[in-house]
């Protein structure tokens, strides 16, 4: 259950971001810390739906030659997110396809992107420690490791 207090946390930041130059908020926390669940319930107060990534990219890909996946997969997030912003927001769940090796993405730079004229509040299923961002423990293929310099962070 996603208390209001952090619910008004969240709202209150997605209002701040908008003037800044990169209007992306990132929720981090495990895969069990309620990410889901907090972005459902910024949908529902925002009155938008939010867009699992890993089901829409991953049904679109599909009827992409596997050797141009990489080449189309952030045209068609590009199309997605367009397609799904209401009021100048964006909300991003599930969003672990980006870091599949086949494709050949910079998940945060294609978030940084995607969020240079709207506001984007992606969930991110990693951590966030000494102002460096990861995916993936060390050691794992899709390990991701980024210096979050810049970054609006919000922990679950």
């Amino acid at each position: 259950m996603i208390s209001e207090e952090t619910l008004g946390r969240l709202e209150r930041l997605v209002d701040e971001i908008e003037s800044l130059n990169c209007k992306l908020v990132l929720v981090i926390g495990r895969s069990d810390a309620g990410k889901t669940e907090l972005l459902a319930e910024l949908a529902k107060r925002r009155q938008t739906s939010s867009l699992s990534v890993g089901a829409a990219l991953g049904k679109a890909l599909l009827s992409v030659p596997a050797s141009r996946r990489h080449l189309q997969a952030p045209d068609l997030l590009r199309e997605m997110t367009g397609n799904s912003a209401a009021n100048g927001l964006i909300l991003l769940d599930d969003i672990e396809v980006l870091f599949d090796r086949t494709l050949r993405l910079n998940p945060l730079d294609l978030l940084r992107r995607n969020a240079q004229t709207r506001r984007v509040v992606a969930s991110w299923p990693g951590e966030l420690q000494n102002n460096r961002l990861s995916y993936a423990a060390m050691g794992h293929p899709e390990h991701q490791d980024y210096d979050a310099e810049g970054i609006v962070a919000f922990r679950m």
